[in-house]
C-alpha cells in the first residue's frame, strides 16, 4: 500500500522587510521597481523577472534585433550582458563603440521591444575573455587590478565615463530600459572595493533602481549596497578533467533552501572562502539569480555535454526552491570578435587555467552561436510562460520542503519535491531528473499538503500515479481561473488567454501521467468535456480520461455567471506554444518545425500590439519558407502553420573534398594548474586532416554548414583567415555562411582542418565521444536553415 508524500505548509510569514535597502527607482516612473527582503515589486505588484545573457559584442549588430525578438518570444523579459572592456579598448585610448560594439544601439533595441536591460559593467567580467576582460595595456601597468589601488582606479574612471556616455538618457528617469547595473564579477573578498566601484559608476552618471553583485562562493558585500545574485550550473568546464561530475552541480537537482554555489569560479579562488553561513543574506534579500546555466562552454581539458532536460530540470527546481528572479547564462551564444593585437579568448597563454576556443562562445545555449534554436529554448519557454502569467502569485509564496528529505546528494531513491504556497493556495514542484545518473520511476505517488488552517488538507491526485524517470513538472493547487477554483491539476500551467469571451487556462500534460482536473463544485454550475468523464468526489468534480491535445478544451460555466476553459495540451504540443496577438485578439500561437514569427510581423503590426509577455503577433498571411507559403491548419481552437516538408536548402548536399588525411596526434602538453593545453597553431598546417567545401551561390539567408565530425580541434578558414572553430565534444559543428567573407569564399572556398586527439591526452570527453580518440574526420556535411524568415512586409 502506498502512502502520500507529506508536506506541511507554514503559516504565512509576516510582511517582508522594506526600506532597508538604498535602492530607489526614478521619481515619477509609472511602474516603480522596489526590493523587499523576499521578493521584488514593479508598479506595486510582485514582479518575477526572467533574464537572459546575450553578449552584443559577440554577435553581428545587423542581427541583434531579430535575436532580441527571439529571446523575447522565449519568455525573456530582461537582457543582461557584459560590457567587456577589452572588446572596446584593446588599444589604450582607442575606445570603440562602433559596429558590433555599439552598446547604445543595443540598449535602444532592448527598449524598442519592451525588454529591460542589465549592463554588467565590470571592470573585470571574466566571461571566458582574455584577461577576464581587462585590456593587456592595463595589466602591463604598475598597479594591482581589482583593488582600490589609485593607479587602477585612475584607469577605471574614464572607462566608466565612456560607458555612461553611451547609456546617457537610457536610465529609467528618461524612460529607458536599464533596471539594474552589475558591479564587477565574482569578487568575493573585497566589499570595500565593490562599494568604491559603485560610487565611481554613480559619479560617472550611471543610474539604475537596482545595483547588483554576484554572491556565490561565500561572498562579502558592502552592507545593503548591492543586491546579491546567485547562480547554479548543471556542469562545469573549469574543474579537473578527471574529477567526475562536480558535487556543486549535483546539488542543484535537489530542492533546498541553500542559495550559495561554492563551485562557480572555483578555478580562480578557493572552493570555500570563509566559514560563515552560506546564506548570510537570506533574511534581508530575496533569492534572485543571474547565472543559472543555460548551457555550458567547453574548455580544452574538459568538454561537458549538457542535455536540454538538464537545463529544464534545473530551472524548474530553482523556482520550487524559492527563486524570485530566473537569470540564465548564457541564453544566447556568440563568437569572439577578432582582436586588433591578439586573440581574445581565455587561455593558458594569459595565465588563466582553461584554454577556450579562439572564436566560438556557443555555450550550448538555448539560442546558439548563429541564432540556432535548441530544444532547451522550448523547455525554458514553457516555464517562462508560467512565470509571465503566474509569477506575481509565485514570487511572494514561500518554499516549503516535505517531511521526508533526501539523505544527502547521492540519494536517488527519495522523491524530490517542494511546494510554494501562501497559506491557502500554491504550486507543487517535482523533479525526477538529474544528469548522468537516471533517476528511477516512482510508482504509487500521491501528495498530501497540510495547509495552516486546522483540518485543511489536500491529497492529490485522486489515485496514485507513477512519476516517470526523468520527469519534472509543476502542478497548481487551488488556482483561481476567472471565478473557477481549480483544486488541482496533474498538468503544468502554461498561461491564460481570452478566447471568445472566456478565459482559458492552458496546461501542459506530463508524458506518462494522465491529466486529472479537480474543480471546486461551489464555483461550478456546468462542465462540458470533449473526452473522458466528470464525476463528483468529496465536494469536487473530477475530470478524468481526458486525451491531451489542441482540442482537449474543458468548458466550465462558473457560479458567478462567467465562463472559463481548461485546455490540456500534450507535452510535445505544449513546447510549441507562443503567446501573442492574432487578427486583433490575444491568442495562443502554435508553431511547427521551429517557425518563430520574426521582426517583419512586428513592423507590420506594430510592436505595441504585442502583449506584455511578448510576443510576436501572428501574421495576417502565412509565412514564406524558401518561396513556398506555409499552410494554415485548423488545429483545435488555435491557429497553427505547417512548414513545407522540404526546401531547396535541404535538397543539395555540400561538396566535401579530402585534401589531406590526418597525421599522428600531437602529444599532449600541459599548462596552468597542470591542465591540458590546446595544440599549437603549427599542427594545423602539418598534422590536421584538411577538407575543402564548395559553397554554391543562391543558398537562402541564414544557411548553416552542419558538419558531423570527430577529432580534437576543428578550425575553418577562408583564405588564411580563421572563421570558425570548435573543440570536439560529440556534437555537430555548425558554421554560419552569412558570417563568411563572400568574395574570398567564392574565390577559394572553405577549408576545414581537424586535428586528432592523442589517446593519452588528459582531456575529459562526454560519454559516446570517448572512443573517437586518435582519429580525425568529417564524416558528413549538410546545409541546414538557421531559422525561418517571414517575408510579410510590403
Amino acid at each position: 500500500m502506498s502512502h502520500p508524500h507529506r508536506l506541511r505548509l507554514p503559516s504565512p510569514a509576516g510582511p517582508p522587510l522594506t526600506g532597508h535597502l538604498p535602492f530607489a527607482d526614478a521619481p515619477g516612473v509609472s511602474d516603480p521597481i522596489a526590493v523587499t527582503s523576499r521578493w521584488l515589486t514593479r508598479g506595486g505588484r510582485a514582479w518575477f523577472p526572467v533574464s537572459g545573457e546575450f553578449h552584443y559584442s559577440r554577435y553581428p549588430a545587423g542581427e541583434w534585433e531579430e535575436e532580441l525578438l527571439k529571446m523575447k518570444a522565449g519568455g525573456i523579459t530582461t537582457v543582461a550582458g557584459y560590457v567587456i572592456w577589452i572588446h572596446h579598448e584593446e588599444v589604450e585610448g582607442h575606445v570603440r563603440f562602433d559596429g558590433d560594439r555599439d552598446l547604445r544601439r543595443f540598449a535602444e533595441l532592448c527598449a524598442r521591444h519592451g525588454l529591460d536591460f542589465v549592463p554588467r559593467i565590470g571592470p573585470w567580467s571574466h566571461a571566458e575573455v582574455r584577461g577576464g576582460g581587462l585590456p593587456d595595456w592595463l595589466l602591463a601597468r604598475d598597479c594591482t587590478p581589482r583593488t582600490d589601488d589609485p593607479a587602477y582606479l585612475d584607469a577605471v574612471r574614464p572607462w566608466f565615463a565612456a560607458i555612461a556616455g553611451q547609456l546617457d538618457g537610457l536610465d529609467r528617469a528618461h524612460g529607458g530600459p536599464i533596471v539594474a547595473i552589475q558591479i564587477e564579477n565574482e569578487l568575493y573578498d573585497q566589499p570595500g572595493h565593490l562599494l568604491t566601484l559603485k560610487r565611481m559608476a554613480q559619479e560617472a552618471g550611471l543610474s539604475a533602481p537596482l545595483w547588483t553583485a554576484t554572491a556565490w562562493g561565500g561572498v562579502r558585500l558592502p552592507p545593503d549596497e548591492l543586491l546579491p545574485l546567485y547562480g547554479g550550473y548543471t556542469e562545469a568546464f573549469w574543474t579537473e578533467a578527471d574529477g567526475g561530475w562536480p558535487d556543486t552541480c549535483r546539488k542543484h537537482f535537489f530542492f533546498t533552501h541553500q542559495r550559495d554555489d561554492e563551485g562557480i569560479g572555483s578555478d580562480l579562488r578557493p572552493v570555500r572562502v570563509r566559514d560563515s553561513e552560506p546564506d548570510a543574506f537570506a533574511d534581508r534579500f530575496p533569492w534572485a539569480t543571474c547565472e543559472l546555466g543555460g548551457g555550458m562552454a567547453v574548455s580544452y581539458h574538459r568538454r561537458p555535454y549538457v542535455d536540454p532536460d538538464d537545463i529544464g530540470a534545473l530551472g524548474l527546481t530553482k523556482i520550487g526552491c524559492g527563486s524570485v528572479w530566473q537569470g540564465y547564462y548564457m541564453f544566447h551564444g556568440g563568437t569572439n570578435p577578432a582582436g586588433e593585437l591578439s586573440t581574445l579568448q581565455e587561455s593558458h597563454a594569459t595565465g588563466y587555467p582553461n584554454d577556450l576556443p579562439v572564436l566560438t562562445y556557443d555555450f550550448q545555449a538555448p539560442l546558439g552561436e548563429y541564432g540556432q534554436y535548441r530544444r532547451t529554448y522550448h523547455e525554458l519557454r514553457l516555464q517562462h510562460l508560467l512565470l509571465a502569467d503566474f509569477g506575481h502569485l509565485i514570487a511572494p509564496m514561500e518554499s516549503a520542503l516535505p517531511e521526508r528529505l533526501p539523505d544527502g546528494q547521492f540519494d536517488r531513491e527519495t522523491l524530490r519535491w517542494a511546494v510554494r504556497g501562501d497559506g491557502t493556495s500554491g504550486f507543487l514542484f517535482v523533479n525526477n531528473h538529474q544528469p548522468h545518473e537516471q533517476l528511477p520511476e516512482r510508482p504509487g505517488t500521491s501528495f498530501s499538503i497540510e495547509f495552516p488552517s486546522p483540518g485543511d488538507e489536500l491529497t492529490l491526485p485522486s489515485a496514485p500515479v507513477t512519476v516517470p524517470g526523468g520527469a519534472y513538472f509543476c502542478w497548481p493547487l487551488r488556482l483561481d481561473v476567472a471565478g473557477l477554483r481549480l483544486e488541482w491539476a496533474t498538468a503544468q500551467p502554461v498561461c491564460t488567454v481570452d478566447v471568445d469571451g472566456r478565459t482559458v487556462l492552458v496546461l501542459a500534460a506530463t508524458d506518462g501521467i494522465a491529466p486529472e482536473l479537480a474543480l471546486d463544485t461551489a464555483t461550478v454550475t456546468a462542465v462540458h468535456t470533449p473526452t473522458g468523464a466528470v464525476a463528483p468526489v468529496d465536494g469536487r468534480l473530477l475530470v478524468t480520461g481526458l486525451r491531451p491535445g489542441t482540442d482537449a478544451l474543458v468548458e466550465v460555466d462558473t457560479a458567478d455567471g462567467g465562463r472559463a476553459g481548461l485546455l490540456v495540451l500534450d507535452a510535445a504540443t505544449a513546447r510549441t506554444v507562443y503567446r501573442g496577438r492574432a487578427w486583433g485578439a490575444e491568442r495562443l500561437l502554435l508553431s511547427a518545425d521551429g517557425v518563430v514569427f520574426d521582426r517583419d510581423e512586428v513592423r507590420l503590426h506594430g510592436s505595441e500590439a504585442a502583449t506584455s509577455f511578448a510576443v510576436l503577433p501572428a501574421p495576417e498571411r502565412a509565412p514564406v519558407v524558401d518561396g513556398v507559403p506555409a499552410e494554415a491548419v485548423a488545429d483545435g481552437v488555435f491557429p497553427r502553420y505547417r512548414v513545407p516538408a522540404a526546401s531547396s536548402v535541404q535538397e543539395s548536399v555540400p561538396e566535401l573534398t579530402l585534401v589531406r588525411a590526418a597525421g599522428p596526434a600531437p602529444a599532449a602538453v600541459t599548462g596552468v594548474q597542470g591542465r591540458a593545453s590546446a595544440p599549437a597553431d603549427k599542427y594545423f598546417d602539418t598534422v590536421a586532416a584538411e577538407y575543402r567545401v564548395e559553397v554554391p551561390e543562391g543558398l537562402p539567408p541564414g544557411t548553416l554548414l552542419r558538419l558531423h565530425w570527430h577529432g580534437d580541434v576543428g578550425r575553418a578558414y577562408v583564405g588564411d583567415t580563421l572563421v570558425a572553430d570548435q573543440f570536439y565534444a560529440g556534437r555537430v559543428w555548425d558554421i554560419g555562411l552569412d558570417r563568411l567573407p563572400a568574395d574570398d569564399l567564392r574565390a577559394g572556398g572553405l577549408r576545414l582542418r581537424v586535428l586528432p586527439l592523442h589517446a593519452e591526452a588528459p582531456v575529459h570527453l562526454p560519454e559516446g565521444a570517448r572512443e573517437e580518440r586518435g582519429t580525425a574526420a568529417v564524416t558528413r556535411a549538410e546545409w541546414v536553415t538557421r531559422h525561418i524568415r517571414s517575408v510579410l512586409a510590403g
